[in-house]
């Protein structure tokens, strides 16, 4: 097996990951996950994939991750694994999917609109 990449965004967060054969290793910007996402929910979005899949200690797992918070990194990260399980081996897609984990979740940030001081709220207003 060689190197297997692919992306995975969510928010403003992208994701770039490598897989390759191994021992489970999983390296996040040149820091191990636990060292880079010291809280625990945090991780289990980047382990469940592999779990899933009883893929844990097989694969090492090299990531690039910049913009957006840990959360929408770990989501990221969590899309990208996901998608490289399901190029390694397509029986691997059913029980992904069951779990939305190879949707994209497009929610962002609403813009914020002029004349208002967010998106959506407005200043306010008073009629005596």
């Amino acid at each position: 097996m060689d190197v297997i990449n692919t992306i995975g965004r969510r928010k403003a967060a992208v994701a770039r990951i490598y897989l390759t054969a191994g021992k489970g290793n999983i390296l996040v910007n040149g820091k191990d996950y636990k060292e880079y996402f010291p809280q625990e929910n945090i991780r289990f979005n980047i382990e469940d994939p592999l779990n899933i899949v009883e893929g844990a200690k097989s694969y090492d797992i090299k990531v690039n991750v910049n913009g957006g918070g840990f959360k929408g990194q770990a989501e990221a990260i969590r899309l990208a694994i996901s998608k490289a399980l399901v190029i390694l081996n397509e029986d691997h897609k059913k029980p992904l999917k069951e779990k939305k984990y190879l949707t994209r979740d497009a929610r962002v940030v609403e813009r914020k609109k002029y004349g208002k001081p967010k998106a959506r709220k407005s200043f306010q207003f008073s009629k005596r």
